[in-house]
């Protein structure tokens, strides 16, 4: 039965518990957050639409300032430990969000602090899950397994929005906050299994191609992130196409907390909007995981992965143009979304595999998380000064398209390298 279960998910019998772990973890951080995700969505728009790109900014400022202290921390705590310091940080900052809204729920500055911390608590915890996943499993691994995993987090969405819809009247933010926590707690412990499993039969199994040992801290200083990325052509191309990704996500976003908050001004009812467009994105990406995307890999390569999203995108938004409704809009931002998760995050997260453990955890944290907030903020700032132009949304569904176009050619480039480097040398580095 394990071995009929082990085929199933493209999995050998031995890799059977890991690739298990790594999709429950995966549920656990993605059910907690998207408990809270509609939360933060009515909580931008309680902050006000309008003031959305400030918002935006001022996430970018705190991950300039987190990006080099959990880097510093990376460099003084062991790769087996450091998940727990992050997890176990994060949760603290639950606690204390679960004791705010239980005291000051209606405060518009703890609206503004929740949405600007959750954007950053995302991102973060999201990127140390993938680090660790390119850390316990070598490249082959990764390409059979990764879509497996990402099916947890498919399955965390879908539980989380319904849970969040079901729970947000009997327990609000508060208890929501809670249980987040207590989803944490149970992530951290799947780490260390995941860890201990990695040195007998993952990528630090003997006879595996050499790799630093997890016992230490991960080499470098808290730059070296920087560093890297600006030293690598391959990096600096990854984090082009994060900030094209970026940007298209934003306007998309923009547009959609526009429309929701005039159509649907009650706070219970955006809740719901949003968690209901959650829950359709998860069940499409979580179909998309465990039937296309692990065989869309193998047969035509992680460049279609990367690609065929952004190619999606630039016919959305010319149909946008043609037709800019909420209907269209809707249509467009649950493709997009279920098309990052099924297959443009997993292929993503398979550029990272062959890499040394410093580019796996600095600067690919450094990309997934300042650069790609960066990108958040110039974009944010641009779809403004686009509105400001009075043309509607018809001119920033062209330049989107755009931006779609350039990501698509970005994405064929860097798949199609990572192609060439796992047919050569399945094991081997290509960050230079």
């Amino acid at each position: 039965m394990r071995q009929r279960l082990a085929r199933t998910i493209n999995a050998e019998a031995i890799e059977l518990p890991a690739a298990l772990a790594g999709f429950a973890l995966f549920f656990c951080l993605f059910c907690g957050y998207f408990m809270l995700r509609p939360i933060r969505e009515a909580m931008g728009i309680q902050a006000g639409v309008e003031h959305l790109q400030w918002l935006f900014s001022a996430t970018f400022v705190a991950m300039l300032l987190a990006v080099p202290l959990f880097a510093w921390i990376n460099s003084r705590v062991s790769r087996r430990r450091f998940a727990d310091w992050v997890f176990g940080f994060f949760g603290l900052n639950l606690l204390i969000f679960a004791g705010l809204f239980a005291s000051a729920g209606d405060s518009l500055w703890l609206a503004r602090s929740f949405y600007v911390w959750i954007s950053v608590y995302n991102l973060f915890v999201v990127s140390l899950a993938w680090s660790l996943m390119a850390d316990v499993f070598d490249t082959r691994q990764a390409r059979r397994l990764f879509a497996f995993i990402a099916a947890g987090a498919s399955v965390g969405g879908l539980s989380g929005p319904a849970l969040s819809a079901l729970l947000i009247e009997t327990l609000d933010a508060a208890g929501l906050c809670l249980l987040t926590a207590g989803l944490l707690a149970v992530a951290s412990l799947l780490k260390q299994h995941l860890m201990r499993w990695r040195e007998y039969a993952g990528a630090g199994r003997p006879g595996a191609v050499p790799s630093e040992s997890p016992r230490q801290p991960v080499p470098g200083n808290p730059f070296s992130g920087f560093t890297r990325v600006l030293r690598s052509p391959y990096l600096l191309g990854v984090s082009a196409f994060v900030v094209l990704l970026a940007t298209v996500s934003t306007f998309l976003y923009f547009e959609q907390a526009r429309l929701v908050a005039e159509l649907f001004p009650e706070r219970d009812a955006q809740v719901r909007v949003f968690g209901l467009i959650d829950f359709v994105v998860q069940a499409g990406a979580l179909a998309s995981q465990l039937f296309i995307t692990g065989r869309v890999a193998q047969r035509l390569g992680i460049r279609m992965l990367l690609t065929a999203v952004p190619v999606l995108m630039c016919l959305g938004f010319v149909g946008l143009a043609l037709a800019p409704t909420f209907a269209v809009l809707a249509a467009l931002m649950i493709v997009r979304r279920i098309g990052e998760y099924a297959f443009v995050r997993p292929g993503r997260e398979m550029l990272f595999a062959p890499l040394d453990a410093e580019t796996k955890y600095k600067a690919k944290n450094l990309i997934d998380t300042l650069v790609y907030r960066g990108g958040d903020a110039v974009s944010g700032w641009a779809k403004s000064l686009l509105d400001a132009l009075g043309q509607g949304a018809v001119l920033a569904a062209l330049v989107g398209a755009g931006c779609a176009a350039l990501w698509a050619l970005l994405g064929w480039y860097l798949g199609s390298r990572a192609d060439r480097a796992a047919e050569q040398r399945p094991n081997s580095g290509i960050a230079q």
